[in-house]
């Protein structure tokens, strides 16, 4: 009886790992987007007529959106190491990421002026993220 022992290069690619890593950014930017969503919804509800309960959901959705874009960095670090690259999303997930705790600041300060801008840099890098890691490039690539 012969065994075989199969050596993996540290170069090498698993494809395995990439399609479970690329499939987690999926999931975890999905989920991101579907975060700010609930954001944008309840604040737009402390806006007109600041709301003990909505004042609530607002700053657990904040907690939420800090674990979920810290997962996604992970994962898109996880898939960069596996396929080999690109690292901008993984650039992109982990500067969202910081991002969220300036936002969570300011908002938790009043700063508006800061925060409302923010939202939207926030909203545009977790929806480039989504939106890469569901075009045809990637799916090939796997």
């Amino acid at each position: 009886m012969t065994r075989s022992t199969q050596t993996i290069e540290p170069g090498a690619r698993s494809g395995s790992a990439a399609t479970t890593a690329l499939r987690a950014v999926q999931v975890l930017a999905v989920l991101s987007v579907l975060n700010l969503v609930c954001q944008y919804v309840t604040a737009g509800q402390l806006l007109p007529r600041p709301g003990h309960s909505a004042l609530n959901l607002h700053s657990t959705g904040a907690i939420v959106l800090h674990v979920v874009t810290g997962l996604l960095t992970l994962a898109a670090i996880a898939y960069g190491r596996a396929h080999g690259g690109p690292w901008w999303p993984a650039v992109l997930a982990a500067v969202v990421f910081v991002l969220s705790f300036v936002q969570a600041y300011y908002g938790d300060h009043g700063v508006l002026a800061v925060h409302v801008p923010g939202a939207l840099v926030l909203t545009l890098g977790i929806v480039w993220i989504t939106a890469w890691s569901f075009t045809r490039a990637v799916a090939r690539s796997r």
